[in-house]
């Protein structure tokens, strides 16, 4: 396997899809990141970092509408392959679902939300939209 991001939100988007309530994804400093980020904004309930004698484990329970039990992640899309990448600067900061969803960055200050990149002055690659 050679994009990790890819694999992280597949698994993200199939525990969704068979209504599962936790899912385990191998860990990395990256996907740690991606995972904090999708916590501050309100996506998914909470996480726990597990670690074993190899790489560790992601647990992160996914968040649910008590009364319609609609997920709170409708699309979780990749949007930099490593085949392609896709970079965003400044003035070219994308928008997803006209503000209403959020595009994860990697940034020369870190991982951040399109909303932060703006407010710190900075652009970077294009990860993944989630709304």
């Amino acid at each position: 396997m050679t994009d990790t991001v890819a694999d992280f939100l597949t698994r993200i988007r199939n525990a969704i899809k068979a209504n599962h309530r936790i899912v385990e994804i191998p860990a990395s400093n990256l996907k740690k990141e991606m995972t904090k980020i999708l916590k501050e904004k309100g996506y998914i309930l909470d996480y726990k970092f597990e670690e074993d004698k190899k790489q560790g484990t992601i647990r992160i329970a996914l968040k649910y509408n008590p009364v319609t039990k609609a997920p709170a992640i409708r699309s979780i899309a990749r949007i930099s392959k490593p085949g392609l990448r896709k970079y965003a600067g400044l003035g070219k900061m994308p928008r997803v679902l006209n503000g209403l969803g959020v595009a994860i960055l990697s940034t020369s200050k870190g991982l951040m939300t399109n909303k932060e990149a703006v407010q710190q002055n900075v652009g970077g690659e294009v990860l993944c939209y989630v709304y």
